[in-house]
Parts: C-alpha cells; sequence; structure tokens
C-alpha cells in the first residue's frame, strides 16, 4: 500500500506539468509568428530604418526644392532646348547609376556600410547649391552629374542596410515606407520653394544656394544611425589536410530570375524618361512656371500616400502584380499626356501618375531583395540601380529627339508602347 502510494502520480503536479508544457507551446507560436509576421504599425521598424526615412526626407526637401524649377530656368533664363534637358537628366541619371553598380560591389565587402552612405550624402548636400551659380547649361550639366555621384555613392548601400533591417515578411513595408518618407520631403521642397519664390519673385539662385540647410541636417541624422558589422562572407581557409573547397564556396552569383527580371526592367526603363518633360509640358501649357513647384509638391502627395500602401499590399498579394499594376498606370498617363491638351487634364494624369510610383518604387527594390541571396544584395542593388540610371540617359535622350522632329505627342506615345510591353513580360519571367 505504501509503495502504491508513493509511486502514483501526484494530479496538482501533473496539471502544472501540462499548464507549464501548454504555455511553452504557446509562446513558442507566438515568438515564431513575430518573427515571421510584418509589424503590426509603422512604429514597429527598426530605429535605424526610421532615422534613414528622416535622412531621405531632408535630402528630396533640398532636391525637390531645386528639380521642379530646373526646366524653366534651363530654357528660359540660360537658354536651353529639350535636347539640352534630357542630356543633362539623363547623363545625372546614368552617372548616378552607374555608380552605384560600384557602390553595391564594394558595400558587400565592406563590414558597415553606413561610411558609404555618409560620404554619398555629405558629396551631394556640399555640391547641390552650385547650381545657382551656373551661368550656362553645361556648367548645370557638371553641377547635377556631381550632385547624382553622391547619390550613386549612397543608394546601393543604403538599400542593403534598409533590406538588413528588415524580414521577409516585412520588406515591402520598410521599401514603402522609406519611399513614403522621401516623398514627404519632395512636397516640403517645393512649397517651401513655392512660399519663397511668393516673397523674392525671380530670386532662383538664392533659393538654390540655401539648400545646403536641409542637406546638412541630413549628414547629421546619419551620424545617429548604429550598425553591427555584417559577417564575413569570405570561405574559411583550409586547414593543413583539408580537401579542397568545394564548388559551393565559389563566387555567389545573381540568380537566373532575377537576372530576367532585369531584363525586362531594362525594357521598361527604355520609355521611361525623365519626368522634367512632364514637367516642361505642363510649363508650355500653363504658360509660367510659378505654380510648376506647387503641382510637383501635389504629386508627392499622392506618392508618399501611395508608396506605404503600395509596398505592404506587395508583402500580402505579391510583387509582380503590384509592379505590373504600376507599370500599366504609367502606360495610360503617358497616353494622356499624348493626347491631352488643357491644363486641367494634364494635372489630372499628373496626379494619377503618383500612383505609378507609390505601386512600383518600393516595390522592385523589396522583389530584388526577394530574390537576391544577402552576401550580394548590395550588388544586386548595384545593377538595379544601374539599369534605371542607363535607360533613364538613352529614355531621355530618344525622348528629347523624338519631341523635337515629331512633337511631344510622339514622344510620349512611344514611352506608353514600351510600357505596355515590359508589363506583358513581366508576367512570363517573374514567377507570382
Amino acid at each position: 500500500m505504501y509503495r502504491l502510494l508513493t509511486s502514483a502520480p501526484e494530479p496538482h503536479a501533473s496539471a502544472h506539468q501540462e499548464r507549464k508544457k501548454a504555455w511553452g507551446r504557446k509562446i513558442d507560436r507566438v515568438s515564431t509568428s513575430a518573427s515571421s509576421s510584418p509589424g503590426r504599425g509603422l512604429f514597429d521598424l527598426p530605429r535605424s530604418v526610421w532615422l534613414l526615412g528622416w535622412v531621405s526626407l531632408a535630402t528630396d526637401a533640398a532636391t525637390e526644392a531645386i528639380y521642379p524649377l530646373m526646366p524653366f530656368f534651363l530654357t528660359q533664363v540660360l537658354g536651353a532646348g529639350a535636347v539640352s534637358l534630357g542630356l543633362i537628366e539623363g547623363c545625372a541619371e546614368a552617372v548616378n547609376s552607374l555608380l552605384k553598380l560600384w557602390s553595391g560591389r564594394r558595400s558587400d565587402r565592406l563590414p558597415r556600410k553606413r561610411p558609404m552612405v555618409l560620404a554619398g550624402y555629405a558629396v551631394s548636400s556640399l555640391l547641390r547649391p552650385l547650381v545657382g551659380l551656373a551661368g550656362t547649361w553645361t556648367q548645370v550639366l557638371a553641377v547635377r552629374v556631381a550632385d547624382r555621384v553622391g547619390k550613386g555613392i549612397r543608394s546601393a548601400p543604403r538599400d542593403a542596410l534598409l533590406a538588413s533591417a528588415a524580414t521577409p515578411g516585412t520588406r515591402g513595408k520598410v521599401f514603402g515606407f522609406h519611399q513614403s518618407m522621401d516623398h514627404v520631403g519632395a512636397v516640403l521642397g517645393p512649397l517651401l520653394a513655392t512660399l519663397f519664390l511668393f516673397l523674392y519673385p525671380g530670386s532662383y539662385r538664392t533659393l538654390f544656394a540655401l539648400t545646403i540647410i536641409p542637406g546638412s541636417v541630413a549628414v547629421l541624422l546619419i551620424l545617429l544611425i548604429r550598425e553591427a558589422p555584417a559577417p564575413s562572407t569570405q570561405p574559411p581557409l583550409p586547414t593543413a589536410g583539408a580537401a579542397l573547397p568545394s564548388a559551393a564556396a565559389a563566387p555567389v552569383s545573381l540568380p537566373s530570375e532575377l537576372k530576367s527580371f532585369f531584363v525586362v526592367l531594362t525594357l521598361f526603363t527604355l520609355g521611361n524618361s525623365t519626368d522634367a518633360f512632364l514637367l516642361l509640358r505642363l510649363t508650355d501649357v500653363a504658360g509660367s512656371a510659378v505654380y510648376i513647384p506647387l503641382i510637383w509638391a501635389a504629386l508627392h502627395v499622392v506618392k508618399a500616400g501611395v508608396s506605404a500602401v503600395g509596398g505592404s499590399w506587395s508583402d500580402r498579394i505579391g510583387r509582380r502584380t503590384v509592379i505590373a499594376l504600376g507599370w500599366t498606370v504609367y502606360a495610360v498617363v503617358y497616353i494622356g499626356f499624348a493626347l491631352a491638351t488643357s491644363l486641367a487634364a494634364l494635372l489630372a494624369w499628373f496626379m494619377v501618375y503618383g500612383l505609378y510610383y507609390g505601386f512600383t518604387e518600393g516595390t522592385e527594390k523589396a522583389l530584388v531583395a526577394d530574390l537576391a541571396p544577402p552576401q550580394v544584395r548590395g550588388h544586386a542593388f548595384g545593377v538595379y540601380n544601374a539599369l534605371l540610371g542607363v535607360g533613364a540617359l538613352l529614355a531621355s535622350l530618344l525622348f528629347g529627339i523624338l519631341w523635337t522632329a515629331f512633337g511631344s505627342s510622339v514622344a510620349f506615345g512611344a514611352g506608353a508602347v514600351l510600357a505596355l510591353a515590359a508589363t506583358g513580360l513581366l508576367f512570363a519571367v517573374v514567377r507570382r
């Protein structure tokens, strides 16, 4: 009887152990879900993502205070033409993007990416205001190219830094949020520029010089970012008597699906000329550049509102669908610009144009991060940005030539056709 009583399990102890196991299983499920699913709100994003967002806000406030005025400044103040405008913007973006290819590879070999990000923002912040001293369009070309050198240095390592702060379930949200902050800055810049020109009419050069202020703020914010060193991706040296490294230790290359996406992206970019032509068309119809910064700011309100939504949406329904939707919007808007003749119609199409950016900018980067192995993610972003830049150069030159030879309607129509062709091919090369 004693042995029977002592060997029987204690009901209270057994129930207690079962409750502990059940709570353990529940905690494991919650932890796994939290690590693999997107956060519930923007405040769940890491500190580095927020800081980089504020950096982009300040930088774009400076850049976009100048950009919408550039077509008027070049054509009316300096006497340049449409071809010169296309050459300036195309060369600036080509240099920018080719440097991103180098900086992406370089950042993959460095333990920390923040120094390159800091250097790139510092170069742009110092050189951008010099456009106020330009007396010819070739001097504007030199300043714009120098400004884009800074962007070329910083963009790929910054995107890799953002990707490292995101999980597979939050990449769309992280890049979408970053683009939203970027566009908020692009709203503030033109608004402040409009206010300045209202108080000091015609003081374009002074306005350009003052952009050094938000640029300096951006550089200071980068110093607050803390970055852990990335683990080395180099294979260990073989020890004595060990077998030679296998093929698995060879350098990691870009996946074939990512390369196929880059081919389709190249086709789309051949029709994706600089937005300066849209602004030039608006300026021609409006007859003045006084309210062009306000129109540009309104566009970025649409971009900012849609970018975070588009990025999060791509986390749920897939990158391909959202990108295809954005490219289709682009084609429709270009058809609208080819056919519209009134200022009201052009303004309406210009606002719809913001949907294209909101759906594609963050989503394309999230797709690159999805398809690229971590060891070559910086290189992948470099290739992505290089294709955008080289395509922008060719597209802008082609657009300027078509505009000069056949008029704006033919130029916009050609861009729409290329965008629709790329959208169809996207479904063939990128899996859902």
